[in-house]
């Protein structure tokens, strides 16, 4: 009951950041965007050392 109350506020709060800050909200995504590339990047370059 907990996870579903939380999980509809936080979607919930999420339209409502995009709808009234769009600047924010768009920075906030490419900041996520560039940190799960990075990521991706760090693993890739580890397996390419694993084999290598």
């Amino acid at each position: 009951m907990v996870k579903k109350v939380l999980t509809w506020g936080g979607l919930a709060f999420l339209l409502f950041f995009v709808a009234f800050r769009p600047e924010s909200a768009a920075e906030v995504f490419k900041s996520i965007g560039a940190a799960i590339g990075d990521i991706a990047q760090g693993l890739g370059e580890f397996f390419t050392n694993l084999v290598a």
